[in-house]
């Protein structure tokens, strides 16, 4: 029978997660520099929890990159189907806190889970693209993670991901390619307004993928359903 990937409450957290949230980060930054040349840049300190991170999404790395950026726990909304076919990624995706989203409904229960983290105190991490694409621009950008901040009155901070999809992109082949993040300043809903805000985000990502041209794969652009 397959296991069912189920919600961890913020007042319920896996004996597991401690560890992993200790030891992972440093460790994804030492080896991302040894073989992806793994960079960080941040345009300002981060503030305080709670907050949302929303970042671009070229590969299934980019959960583990983001959060090794921000070098403490970021609860990510993944999809609940990848839980169940392998113990030991069902017990990484539990330790590190991912709220299960349902594929093609609207997740009601992930954003009550997320609003309900984020009143005490944790940093949720979205990727409104809602699924790995090859190129910036293929897909565009969803509304969650604007709302969720709105909703919470607490920041957005962009993250821009950069060569995960040519170090590891749509075809799941491993590459040797640079990788860097850059964590931009905190945004904040202006007047409320979730649009505008998605908008802000949406150009900051775009600024900071012309900077680096070079990350982005070669061929055409592409979308996988993932």
């Amino acid at each position: 029978m397959r296991r069912t990937f189920q919600s961890i409450e913020p007042e319920a957290t896996p004996s597991q997660s401690r560890f992993l949230w200790t030891a992972a980060p440093p460790v994804l930054r030492g080896v991302g520099r040894i073989f992806f040349s793994y960079q960080i840049e941040m345009e300002a300190e981060l503030p305080e929890p709670p907050f949302v991170v929303a970042a671009n999404h070229y590969s299934h790395f980019d959960p583990a990159v983001v959060g090794a950026a921000i070098g403490r726990p970021v609860r990510f909304l993944a999809l609940e189907d990848l839980f169940g076919a392998n113990r030991l990624l069902d017990w990484l995706i539990v330790g590190f806190g991912s709220i299960p989203t349902p594929r093609g409904r609207y997740p009601i229960s992930a954003v009550r889970t997320a609003l309900r983290a984020l009143e005490a105190g944790d940093i949720i991490g979205l990727f409104p693209e809602s699924t790995r694409v090859s190129h910036w621009g293929v897909q565009p950008p969803r509304r969650g993670a604007a709302w969720l901040a709105r909703q919470a009155d607490v920041p957005l901070i962009p993250a821009a991901v950069l060569g995960t999809g040519r170090a590891f992109g749509l075809e799941n082949r491993l590459r040797l390619a640079p990788v860097r993040i850059i964590i931009g300043r905190a945004m904040e809903p202006e007047n409320g307004d979730v649009n505008q805000l998605t908008q802000s985000w949406a150009e900051w990502i775009g600024r900071q993928v012309a900077r680096l041209p070079q990350s982005e794969r070669s061929g055409p652009p592409l979308a996988t359903r993932d």
